[in-house]
């Protein structure tokens, strides 16, 4: 993940998503208030797993949940605008995924919060730790930066 003052652009991103924000993601300060940002994160991972991976999240016997997250806030959204969400793979483990996400205005060359989300993969009848389901694993490999 990036440092501080380190400029995260749409490059850095193989995957992108677009999440129109809703009038309720508005705080009184009239942008998008910092705990919404973390629903975007979900949603461009969840989305992605469902659809490229293949995820059954109402039935499948293994799924992730959040482990650790974290976001970076660099310039603010207010709604009606979309939030483009770019998604990476900063590390593949053998039960774990770390994901690294940037949030752009549209067309913005540079992320306006940026952060990681990391899945651990769980036995869902007992939330036992079990390996990433193959799947799973395939659809996450080209996400992972290119070396």
């Amino acid at each position: 993940m990036s440092t501080d003052t380190e400029k995260i652009g749409r490059a850095d991103y193989p995957h992108f998503l677009t999440i129109p924000t809703r009038w309720m993601d508005n705080d009184i300060y009239g942008h998008v208030n910092n705990v919404v940002y973390y629903s975007y994160f979900d949603t461009v991972i969840n989305a992605y797993l469902i659809h490229a991976g293949g995820l059954d999240i109402h039935a499948a016997a293994i799924i992730g949940v959040c482990a650790e997250s974290a976001c970076r806030y660099r310039a603010p959204f207010a709604f009606p605008q979309n939030v483009e969400a770019g998604l990476r793979v900063g590390h593949l483990g053998r039960r774990a995924v770390r994901y690294e996400i940037g949030l752009f205005a549209p067309g913005a060359p540079e992320a306006a919060a940026d952060g990681h989300f990391v899945h651990v993969f769980v036995e869902r009848a007992s939330m036992k730790a079990v390996p990433i389901p193959e799947e799973i694993r395939a659809a996450l490999e080209p996400l992972k930066p290119a070396g």
